[in-house]
């Protein structure tokens, strides 16, 4: 067991989500972990974002203020100059936990074997208002070629180490790079762990990628396109809906409290923007 805490290096993203931006940096910021290091990425908003990244200037060890061809080639960037011995990120629009910085680092200092640990969150409206939990689950590569993993991006963490054994997020992925990512770190040979505490928030709102319009459409033909790196085909529309239905009856079957939160969101009033 080491006795320096791990460093840990936090990138957010940020592209006009100034309703959202200062609790992101400040969920950062205020977690009270040292040593930390965070970049924020902007590649050219105009909605007043940039005047609260330099609010907090003095906080932010790194800005990245330049035009890319999209989030996965501003992950990258900032993950090419990051020194951290841990990596994660987090979207302008959401946010980390209390404590969560600590709890990934104890878990990696305590489990020298492992290259990533998920886990899980709280899905936000977008008030900040808590809607419900929401799970990671330990990684199964056939599952994740169909699309059925169940992470919580705002609770994934990575040596620094492993995404180096990788080519880094695929720049032409617009839709899932994340997903793509735990796959190629799969294929690296990394080893996952799920971490069973309340790690980061997820805001469901109106302007965020998921609710664009034809985003559905756009992630299946992303989903089949990756399936196919891991089944060596690609798989037909049908086959990825009836075995991305099995693999999540076999992940609520593993996990009935997942189970009873689903069912509560399904038969609740509706799910606000």
């Amino acid at each position: 067991m080491s006795t320096a805490p791990a460093k840990i290096s936090v990138v957010t993203l940020s592209l006009n989500q100034a309703e959202f931006l200062e609790q992101a940096i400040l969920s950062v910021v205020s977690q009270g972990y040292a040593p930390l290091e965070y970049i924020v990425v902007d590649p050219g908003s105009s909605d007043g974002s940039r005047r609260i990244i330099e609010r907090y200037r003095d906080r932010i060890s790194l800005c990245i203020l330049e035009p890319d061809q999209g989030p996965a080639d501003g992950l990258n960037k900032a993950f090419a100059r990051a020194s951290g011995d841990i990596f994660c990120y987090l979207n302008a629009d959401d946010a980390f936990l209390p404590g969560a910085l600590q709890q990934a680092a104890r878990e990696f200092d305590s489990r020298p074997e492992i290259d990533v640990a998920t886990g899980d969150g709280q899905l936000w409206d977008s008030r900040g208002a808590v809607l419900r939990r929401i799970y990671s689950r330990p990684f199964k590569q056939r599952a994740a070629a169909y699309g059925a993993v169940s992470y919580v991006q705002q609770g994934s963490f990575m040596r620094a180490s492993a995404y180096r054994r990788t080519t880094g997020f695929n720049v032409q992925n617009r839709i899932c790079w994340d997903a793509e990512l735990l796959l190629d770190l799969a294929l690296a040979g990394a080893r996952f762990h799920y971490l069973p505490a309340l790690l980061g928030a997820h805001r469901l709102h109106g302007g965020s990628l998921s609710a664009s319009k034809g985003f559905g459409e756009r992630r299946l033909v992303e989903k089949i396109r990756i399936a196919g790196r891991l089944l060596g085909r690609e798989p037909s529309a049908i086959e990825m809906s009836v075995m991305r239905q099995f693999f999540r009856f076999l992940r609520f079957f593993d996990n009935p409290p997942e189970l009873l939160e689903a069912i509560r969101w399904r038969l609740g009033p509706g799910r606000p923007g």
